[in-house]
């Protein structure tokens, strides 16, 4: 019995080990993970497209991502005092700026995947019409929203 304890608490050890090392290897891509699902589910690039082609949102997408370099490259530079990427060497804002056009990209990249129906079985969003007008069994409301029944004309209440 005693073997049959020691064997079955190796096996935890050996667990909680293997568990460790996947969360090291897994946690610092959480972030990224988080920023694709985002961008891939939670956001309808229908009128996200519309906003951004038709109504002159890509200027503003534009100027947050300058912004974006320039609060992160004064916040956080890089302990050498340049970035590596790719073999290369690059000064701090430089270094930002890419790492914010491959974050842009992948955001883009996303509402392309999602325009292409990809993920319409695990996403399908269907967003209510909010120019439909009809009666829906509410009765009578004011400019507010009250209820007619509800309305007090408070200049001539009595004190």
């Amino acid at each position: 019995m005693s073997e049959l304890l020691i064997s079955l608490s190796d096996l935890i050890v050996a667990a909680w080990s293997l568990l460790k090392a996947v969360s090291g290897l897994l946690l610092p891509w959480f972030p990224l993970a988080v920023w694709i699902g985002f961008w891939l589910c939670a956001v309808n690039w229908i009128k996200l497209r519309e906003v951004l082609v038709s109504k002159g949102g890509l200027l503003g997408v534009l100027l947050i991502g300058a912004v974006w370099v320039l609060i992160w490259g004064v916040v956080a530079p890089p302990e050498s005092g340049s970035h590596f990427i790719l073999g290369l060497t690059l000064s701090n804002f430089v270094g930002k700026l890419v790492y914010v056009t491959a974050l842009f990209c992948l955001m883009f990249l996303c509402g392309s995947v999602q325009l292409s129906g990809c993920c319409n079985q695990w996403c399908e969003v269907t967003m209510p019409d909010p120019h439909a007008h009809g009666d829906h069994g509410h009765g009578g409301h004011d400019a507010h929203g009250h209820s007619a029944s509800h309305v007090i004309d408070h200049g001539h209440a009595s004190h």
